[in-house]
């Protein structure tokens, strides 16, 4: 059950709820993971970003609609929120967590690239691309948790960065078939590949395998840099982001497992599989020291202002929970995966 946020209609929370189980099931699923008094704020910030994905997506980039989303922002930053459901919620949690405007201008702008088509060059192209539609989740999540040091937040935010790669190389074949590409053109053409050739035919060959798999390693990396980071976080929401950061991280092992193939399906984690990352997250702390390395560049904007908000008028939450409410989390979370695996397959 959502927990209620002071001065947050009930009715405005569970209209953010219902948003995220019929379009954003993933977003609903991740809420699962976190204990019960950050799935309020999450849930409201999750269902503000497919708001502003559908707006600019739906709109074909049109600068009007996007325009339409700032001014959105503009109003709910000023305490003038529309008579909107996911605006009045999220005009409180950005107050009562210091929630930076830089980091949902940041993700709208990452939309906006989405829905103009945008093709990366390189990596670092590529991760400016996903830091604006992933490491801003991640640095939103961090700042809602009360972290404020500029490497906690780093890590969080390249968590989200790998998060992204691992869709990216997952989902080669389904963008492909909808006009789009994210492979690094450079990479491409040093594979031998014609990103416009290959998107009018769209096959898998061992060549755009070289690809997907320096996408997958790249990802490792900034998972292997993020996850000691967590043991900064709470207590009580470790468990849930280090399960969240060992199931991305499985679809790109997936991919691998396929021989790099993600073009003619698409990768799966099979449930068995998610279970026992579960049980590992959940069980399992994190190891060594936080790495004090500066961010990649393209999240350097994003560590800067997550780590000068204020501190949320939250409390931090710091207590433990209870072994068996983390097993009843993720088993609602393993049911909830499996549905929707038998949908994808339908």
């Amino acid at each position: 059950m959502l927990q209620p946020l002071p001065n947050v209609a009930e009715a405005d929370l569970a209209a953010c709820r219902a948003l995220l189980r019929g379009g954003s099931r993933s977003f609903h699923a991740a809420s699962l993971l976190l204990p019960a008094p950050m799935r309020a704020p999450a849930t409201v910030l999750y269902a503000f970003c497919r708001i502003a994905d559908d707006a600019v997506d739906l709109g074909g980039g049109d600068p009007v609609a996007v325009e339409q989303l700032r001014d959105r922002l503009d109003r709910l930053y000023r305490g003038e929120p529309l008579p909107i459901a996911a605006d009045r919620a999220l005009a409180v949690v950005v107050v009562h967590y210091g929630i930076p405007r830089a980091l949902l201008d940041a993700l709208i702008e990452g939309f906006e690239w989405d829905a103009e088509g945008r093709r990366y060059e390189d990596l670092p192209s590529l991760r400016g691309y996903a830091a604006r539609v992933a490491g801003t989740v991640g640095a939103l999540m961090a700042v809602i948790m009360g972290a404020r040091a500029p490497a906690t937040i780093a890590r969080a935010a390249e968590m989200g960065l790998a998060m992204q790669l691992s869709n990216i190389a997952r989902d080669v074949g389904e963008d492909a078939r909808a006009g789009r590409i994210y492979l690094p053109l450079a990479w491409l053409r040093e594979a031998g590949i014609d990103a416009d050739s290959w998107l009018a035919d769209p096959v898998f060959t061992p060549a755009l395998g070289t690809v997907i798999a320096r996408v997958i390693d790249a990802a490792d990396a900034l998972y292997h840099g993020a996850a000691p980071a967590i043991a900064d976080l709470p207590k009580s929401c470790r468990p849930g982001i280090r399960v969240a950061g060992r199931l991305y991280a499985a679809i790109g092992h997936e991919v691998v497992r396929r021989r790099y193939d993600s073009v003619s399906s698409r990768a799966v984690v099979p449930v068995l599989s998610k279970l026992h990352l579960m049980m590992l997250g959940l069980v399992m702390g994190g190891h060594g020291a936080v790495s004090p390395d500066a961010p990649v560049p393209e999240i350097g904007f994003l560590v800067r202002a997550a780590s000068e908000a204020p501190l949320p008028h939250a409390p931090v939450i710091t207590q433990s929970v209870a072994w068996w409410r983390i097993g009843e989390q993720a088993v609602s979370v393993i049911d909830l995966f499996e549905r929707l695996e038998r949908r994808e397959r339908a």
